[in-house]
């Protein structure tokens, strides 16, 4: 320890205080947040397939919280982290190959991965509610 009891200015690592938020750097944090979600959302998945097996009174409560509007919200929301974890992991796919790693083709993959998944998201639930 050279420079014991010397105290120094500088952080020791990057604070959030210091990044910008960048496209890029707002869909790593969605692709982030998305996966924890959909670890959430699968025990909702993983719940109502229970209440199917369990019989018919589990299954009548577990369609009952479904086709609640809190229910309708989950779900809407699952499918768009289910689409936009999907969108982000083809975007690492892609960047795995080195294709795209510019500035301008990394923003506009950003974006593009974020209107992908939102219009992925109302497309699933037109047509399931058409079929509903």
């Amino acid at each position: 320890m050279a420079n014991a009891g010397v105290e120094t200015k500088r952080p020791l690592s990057p604070h959030i205080q210091i990044y910008k938020f960048i496209p890029t750097y707002l869909m790593s944090g969605f692709h982030r947040v998305t996966g924890a979600l959909l670890y959430f959302g699968t025990l909702l998945v993983a719940a109502w397939l229970v209440a199917a097996a369990a019989g018919p009174d589990y299954f009548a409560w577990a369609s009952w919280f479904f086709e609640s509007w809190l229910g309708w919200l989950a779900l809407l929301g699952y499918t768009w982290a289910l689409m936009h974890h999907m969108l982000g992991g083809i975007r690492h796919l892609i960047w795995d190959t080195g294709a795209m790693f510019d500035k301008q083709s990394a923003t506009m993959l950003a974006y593009a991965t974020l209107a992908g998944s939102i219009t992925l998201t109302v497309l699933i639930w037109i047509v399931g509610l058409l079929v509903y």
